[in-house]
């Protein structure tokens, strides 16, 4: 028999998953006949949240925060949060508090009553979730993501303007076939790095082509099978902007097994500056470094502010990012 989740409650009840939440948090909140509705539902389901996170929920520890990781594959293999769990992590233990790291898939329950505040590393289908957090009054941060609908601060990247930077300085070496590989589209980041290089061609009157837009993941097998559609075109981009350093690397890759010089037929700029992608490339890649680590630190140290009541107004900062110029890029002669 299939066990029952969160998700199974919220749709039998006919609420949202943050109403759920709610109510297993024991969170006054929640209007008589919505919490009635639930509780009768999480008894007939037999629905049981994780036992650990209950046992931790009977007192809220206000020297705990916790950090919610939006799942995906290979996630501790992914450089994003690596960055995010080594600064939160180093943020907490100068400020002696304790860290509660919860990976989710959007879907699972989330355990507030545990925590002092909460941190979350983005939003990619986990927004009920936010909305329950908010909705309880407890201090949250969201990272990577900006947001002026929410009460929360948030601490996010300039993606849209890194995105114009890396597409101008290509054509500053006189490109005008430039294709871009975006990453996720479900994430903010991908979405303004996307409109950030097409803002750049079109500021510069260079014609936009759809076929020079190719739609990837951030990871280095979707940059592979795209960048092999973009050489077989008619007419082939003589550069290519990648929303990763993953993905830069994978073009990079191909180019080369087909007998295409980089940069010298073509010019590849990541994005990320990713110690580990670019131990990987054959050649010392040109990207965009973002200051994850930064962003991550200056989170957790935002939120101890709110939980100790030294801010009251909520920051919305925007970081900028940094262009590195190696050898993957040139000039057109």
């Amino acid at each position: 028999m299939k066990i029952k989740n969160i998700k199974d409650v919220a749709r039998e009840a006919g609420v949202s998953i943050a109403t759920v939440s709610r109510v297993v948090n024991k969170l006054p909140s929640v209007k008589k006949y919505n919490r009635e509705k639930v509780e009768g539902v999480i008894k007939e389901l037999k629905f049981r949240p994780n036992l650990s996170a209950q046992r931790l929920a009977s007192k809220r520890n206000n020297n705990t925060i916790g950090l919610v990781i939006p799942r995906y594959g290979d996630i501790f293999h992914s450089f994003y949060a690596l960055q995010i769990l080594q600064g939160v992590g180093i943020a907490v233990e100068r400020m002696k508090m304790d860290l509660l790291l919860h990976v989710t898939s959007g879907e699972t329950f989330l355990n507030i009553s545990s925590v002092a505040g909460v941190i979350f590393s983005d939003i990619i289908g986990n927004e009920e979730q936010v909305d329950g957090v908010v909705e309880a009054g407890l201090p949250c941060v969201i990272m990577n993501y900006y947001t002026k609908d929410l009460p929360v601060s948030c601490i996010s990247i300039d993606n849209f303007n890194a995105g114009i930077d890396a597409a101008e300085y290509l054509i500053k070496l006189k490109h005008s076939r430039i294709a871009t590989i975006t990453g996720a589209l479900k994430t903010q980041v991908a979405i303004d790095r996307l409109n950030g290089y097409l803002t750049a061609v079109e500021r510069h009157d260079i014609e936009k082509k759809k076929d020079y837009i190719k739609y990837g993941d951030f990871g280095r097998e979707s940059a592979r099978m795209l960048t092999k559609e973009l050489i077989r075109m008619k007419i082939p981009p003589t550069a290519i902007f990648a929303a990763s350093d993953e993905m830069a690397v994978g073009a990079i890759q191909v180019c080369l097994e087909n007998g295409i010089s980089v940069p010298g037929d073509m010019s590849v700029i990541g994005f990320d500056d990713n110690p580990f992608a670019l131990n990987y490339s054959p050649v010392p890649l040109t990207t965009i470094r973002q200051p994850l680590h930064k962003m991550a630190v200056m989170a957790a140290q935002t939120l101890n502010q709110i939980i100790q009541k030294k801010m009251r107004a909520n920051k919305r900062i925007m970081l900028s990012t940094e262009l590195v110029e190696r050898s993957s890029c040139q000039a057109l002669a």
